[in-house]
């Protein structure tokens, strides 16, 4: 039998039932969602006479932040009170040292920044949530720590104080003294809800969301499958709320008010020659995002971000192409402005460069919780 699970994080509104599970192209490849916007690339290219015109739209990041730039290189480039609003973090190289001696180093550094277990660990070079975990004690940081090579780069942070999750999709132009939120969604962890008599599996298979994506979810929970989970627990599938790892996104759009506007303009603000990106923040409640109080910011995106209200399941694939190609043609735009004030779009080369230096590290990537 069939069911539709409705628990949602305290500070969420509920989902709502009926309709599709999933949108037709939700999970589709990446490369194939693209292909337009390569096109459309390739046509803009041409028309501003430059290959890599939108690499300088955030033009104090390398390459605007598209690939293989840090997530630490952004956050450390915040000021006053987006520096603030970031949880704190703490940038960690990997080293020839003895992990043991490794994890104890960063135990007097994360306990000046007040992170606490359990707390999150991930790739500085990362994206679409690949390789963060939730870390509950030293062992499991040592272990996380094992699995990558010497010279990367982690991030370890303060675990959010609320689990509500948004994706913020910001754009400034330059010149311009304030900036508009084109795009807000919602972001839910999934949930099955146990009955005291079905595994884990048998749950998982039964839910109308979750049934249609047991390959994300299988290995991830490999090892409970087959336990029974007692009846009203609430057992979470995704932590880290990505798109790719089966999280579930609504359109917020209707959420975006004036004293939401202010706030993150304020935060943005304070990031110099920051102009397009997408914040992922926490809140306490949906009143609380709207009025801009009380959020937490994980991650702050930057060229390569995506508008996250094009993965709702009610989104048409139409609204998805024209919102992605809408997005690139602005990092076209600003990128003609920021030429005009005198910066030079890089060579081709040092994208190329950065995109495999990124690929080559994601093979060593833990698998996502």
């Amino acid at each position: 039998m069939e069911i539709e699970n409705n628990h949602v994080a305290p500070g969420m509104p509920p989902l709502k039932h009926g309709g599709k599970a999933v949108s037709f192209f939700e999970f589709w490849p990446m490369w194939l969602m693209y292909i337009p916007v390569g096109l459309q690339w390739l046509f803009l290219a041409a028309r501003h006479r430059s290959l890599t015109l939108p690499l300088i739209a955030n033009p104090n990041l390398p390459v605007a932040g598209m690939v293989g730039v840090g997530k630490s290189e952004v956050f450390r480039q915040a000021t006053g009170s987006c520096a603030d609003a970031i949880l704190p973090w703490v940038n960690h190289c990997i080293s020839v040292e003895n992990v043991d001696r490794q994890v104890e180093q960063l135990a007097a550094r994360i306990s000046d920044r007040g992170i606490q277990y359990p707390l999150v660990c991930k790739p500085d070079l990362g994206c679409r949530g690949s390789g963060v975990k939730q870390i509950h004690s030293q062992q499991q940081l040592a272990d996380y720590l094992s699995a990558y090579p010497e010279g990367s780069d982690i991030i370890v942070q303060k675990l959010a104080s609320w689990e509500p999750e948004a994706g913020v999709f910001y754009v400034r132009r330059p010149g311009e003294p304030s900036g508009r939120i084109e795009s807000l969604a919602l972001k839910y962890s999934p949930y099955v809800v146990g009955d005291g008599v079905s595994t884990l599996a048998t749950l998982i298979a039964r839910d109308r969301r979750a049934g249609e994506l047991q390959h994300l979810y299988a290995t991830r929970h490999d090892a409970n499958l087959n336990e029974v989970i007692e009846r009203g627990k609430a057992y979470r599938l995704v932590f880290s709320i990505s798109h790719c790892c089966g999280a579930i996104f609504r359109d917020g759009g209707h959420l975006i008010t004036d004293e939401l506007t202010d706030r993150i303009n304020q935060l943005m603000l304070d990031i110099p020659e920051f102009y397009y990106g997408r914040l992922d923040i926490k809140f306490p409640s949906i009143d609380a995002l709207k009025q801009g109080r009380d959020l937490e910011i994980v991650e702050i995106n930057s060229a390569s971000s995506e508008s996250l209200h094009i993965w709702d399941r009610n989104a048409r694939l139409s609204v998805a192409i024209k919102t992605l190609m809408w997005q690139y043609r602005t990092l076209f735009e600003i990128g003609a402005l920021n030429r005009k004030r005198g910066y030079r779009p890089p060579k081709i080369s040092e994208i190329l460069r950065r995109w495999r230096d990124e690929r080559k590290l994601q093979e060593y990537y833990p698998l996502t919780d």
